[in-house]
Formats: C-alpha cells, structure tokens, sequence
C-alpha cells in the first residue's frame, strides 16, 4: 500500500525542489550533564506543566529551560531573552558543543529489539505550502505561531526538528526497492552512534552523523524531486515562514532563516502511528454539555462512566466506524455522541470545503459541536487540547470543573487525501508518531 499518495510524490520537474541540507548540530557533551535522558525531553506541545517541573528536576540544563522558558522571578526581559541568555551560557561553558562539521544526522527510535522509526535530520529548506513541496496537513493558531517565532527570534535557533514524512521508493529501474536517502539511513546504523540514549519510556534513542561528501550528493540527488507532508510541527514550520518573511522583509537577504531543522522519515518503510487529540473545555460543565449536544446529537449516558474509561473507548472505537462519534466526560459521568443531525451538520459546514473534509469527525467537532452547538470557538484560548491521553483529558476537565470531548484518531487515508488535495483538516486534530526527543540535537543559526 503507498504510504502517501501520487500527488506527494515525486513533484513535478521544472518545480522547486526539496532539499535537506546538512548542519553542524549542537549536541550535548555526556561528561558535563548527568545523561543524556537527564536532559533531554518531549516536544514542547505536549508538555503539561507538571512533567516540565520533573525534566526540571532532573537535571539543571534540560532543554526544557530553552524550549518551554518561564519568567524568572524579579527580571523584567522576556521569557524568550532568558532562554536566548541560557542557550548562550551552556555554549560558553562547553555544556553543549558544535560539531566539527557539517552533517546529516540518522536518527533511530527502538523499543527493545524492535525498531520503531528511523529518518534523517537536516535543515529543509523552506518552500510555501503554494509550491507543493512542503505540505502541511493541518490547520494553526495565531497563539502558538507567534510563541515560537519570538523564540526562535531571539534565541536565533531551531530548537527541536519538526517531523516530516515521504514515500522513499526509488522509482529508477535496477536501484532496489529504496531510494539513496532510505539506503543511507539503513548504512549508517551500522557504524558506532554519536548519542545512545534510554528514556524513561523505555525508548532507546540513537543518533549517527552522514559526513561522506559522495553520500550528501546521493542523498540530495535523491530528495530533490520529491515532496514531503508535515506530519508534526505545524505551529513550527509557519514561525519558519514568518522568520524568514521578516528577514526578507528587513533587507537581510538569503541565510540560515530560509531553512528550518526537521526529521525525515519514509513512511513507506516506517508507517507513523496517528493518535487523537482530545480536547478540554474549562468552562463548560458535562451537565450542559451533555444537554446542549442533545440538540444535534444522538447522546446516551454510559453505566461505567470515567471509572471505566477503557470501556467507554470501546464504545467510541465501535461507534467511529460507522460515523463521526464522540465522548462528552467529567464528573465521573461519560455520555457517548453520535448520528450528528444532517440538516444542522449541512448547514454548520463551510460551504466551500470538500465532502471529504466535511465528513471527518474532527471537521464535525470544530463546525457543529463546538461551534454551532455550544456557542464556543476551537481557540486555545477557549479550549485545551491533551494529545493521545483519554485519562489526562478526563483528569484536566475535572480539574476544572469543565468537560473533555474524547476523539478518535484521524484515518491515516483521510489525512493523506485532504493534504493531496490541497486542504487542511482543523487544528490538532492529529498527533503522529512516535516523536523525536527534544535535544538530541539543536541547530543554530551560527552554526547552522
């Protein structure tokens, strides 16, 4: 089965081209830090504040500090300066250090002996989603833009890769099955690794670094004509966008601006896991949630309720293959939502969007639930999003005092033909997997 579809691949001749050039990463140096997993950490959106006081607490310069920075007491600067003033100091104190040179680095995910994701990291360029060769797949948030570009700003880096996906089959008669950039990758996880590291998930991290000039050429040759999909990091690749448009704007010409540090990975060879995205409304309770919904739903109460969540999912899974569904949770109480009313489902939809897109059940949440139903926008001002956690989401709305709409996760075929056409499906509507860790390698700007 093809992993992405025709239009994501190759792109079509005399287009722009793909390129993911090499940088020289800044790493950790082991001998300074308590390990590795000490200091290393998930992507920033998916951090609750209280996992971010144990990264913290683990050692004193997880990259926590620098992606998620907090305002230190009695300092009148920005959050973004105190994170560009640490990332300055661990420099300065060899706590973390530049390569010696440039390099495309290949970097492994395993669980036990089970190989779960390879790809390689580099520096894409930045190409506008018009040009067909960096597809995003997902709507964004002003918010979260903005947050990351006055990071980036001010740090004057790419802090951690976003994650980007493509079909690695070489199409030239007599290469094999895979194309050089897939065979590089496999080639170079045979030599010693940079960085070997566990985690407390029990994911066993690697990274090897791809120097040889002969294999950059082969590796860029093989990129060039292809296309990639945003499969996370879509809040990251439009503050890349923004950067450069402000650089471009301010006369500075071409430079590191116009690249941004992401992974590649061939979803051919390592198929991604698409996980739900749940969302969290404080201020509306399950009892008028529940109530409300009845307007435009199907709603039946669950016996269990959130003391037996498992089977509550259970029911949504068997639900979701028939038609949009939904769990409405909180205050032990679930109510599980389905048979959307057509009338007001046709006309809550944005009349110029696909049928495709109007029929996924994250469009029906944004458009008919959310919106038309309960009055509320799908803003992270109004609403929380917990990615791939029915029981945090559960936790965060009782917390307070709100509800959580339980989702399933997005078919990987509908993600892929909305991207092909051209559209986006609503924001944080997918969470794809499994992530890289934070801080295996950072790209700078100087360096970079």
């Amino acid at each position: 089965m093809q992993i992405l579809p025709s239009g994501h691949d190759p792109v079509a001749p005399g287009q722009a081209r793909l390129t993911l050039a090499p940088f020289r990463g800044l790493r950790y140096d082991p001998e300074r830090v308590s390990g590795l997993a000490e200091v290393t950490s998930p992507p920033y959106d998916v951090i609750a504040r209280d996992r971010a006081d144990q990264l913290l607490a683990a050692d004193p310069h997880n990259v926590v500090r620098l992606i998620l920075p907090r305002q230190q007491p009695g300092n009148q600067g920005s959050a973004y300066r105190d994170a560009a003033h640490i990332l300055r100091e661990w420099q300065d104190e060899q706590i973390l250090k530049p390569d010696a040179e440039p390099a495309l680095y290949v970097y492994e995910q395993a669980d036990g002996t089970q190989v779960l994701q390879r790809g390689l990291m580099g520096a894409v360029r930045l190409s506008p989603p018009e040009d067909g060769v960096v597809r995003p797949h997902e709507d964004v948030a002003p918010g979260p833009v903005a947050g990351r570009l006055q990071l980036m700003e001010a740090t004057q880096a790419n802090l951690e890769p976003i994650f980007l996906l493509h079909n690695g089959a070489d199409a030239t008669p007599g290469n094999g099955a895979d194309g050089a950039a897939s065979r590089a990758v496999a080639e170079a996880t045979r030599g010693r690794p940079l960085a070997d590291v566990v985690t407390s998930d029990g994911i066993r991290h690697r990274l090897w670094a791809v120097t040889s000039p002969a294999k950059l050429a082969a590796i860029a040759a093989d990129l060039a004509p292809r296309s990639v999909m945003i499969a996370d990091g879509h809040h990251r690749y439009a503050a890349y966008l923004a950067l450069q448009a402000h650089c471009e704007a301010a006369g500075a010409g071409a430079g590191p601006w116009d690249y941004g540090l992401a992974l590649l990975v061939d979803a051919a060879a390592y198929p991604p896991e698409i996980g739900a995205i749940h969302r969290v409304i404080p201020r509306l309770t399950p009892v008028d949630a529940a109530r409300l919904a009845a307007s435009a739903f199907s709603v039946r109460r669950l016996p269990g309720g959130t003391r037996d969540l498992p089977a509550a999912l259970g029911e949504l899974a068997d639900a979701s293959a028939r038609g949009p569904a939904f769990l409405v949770a909180g205050g032990g109480e679930v109510s599980l939502l389905t048979h959307p009313d057509q009338e007001q489902l046709d006309t809550a939809m944005p009349p110029d969007r696909s049928p495709r897109w109007r029929a996924l059940a994250a469009s029906v949440l944004q458009e008919l639930l959310l919106r038309a139903v309960w009055k509320i926008s799908d803003s992270e001002d109004e609403v929380r999003v917990v990615h791939n956690d029915a029981a945090e989401a559960v936790r965060q709305a009782d917390e307070a005092g709100g509800t959580a709409v339980i989702c399933s996760p997005m078919p990987a075929r509908d993600v892929y033909a909305i991207a092909g056409a051209g559209e986006r499906v609503p924001r944080k509507s997918t969470s794809f997997g499994p992530k890289p860790i934070t801080g295996l390698v950072i790209r700078t700007f100087a360096a970079g």
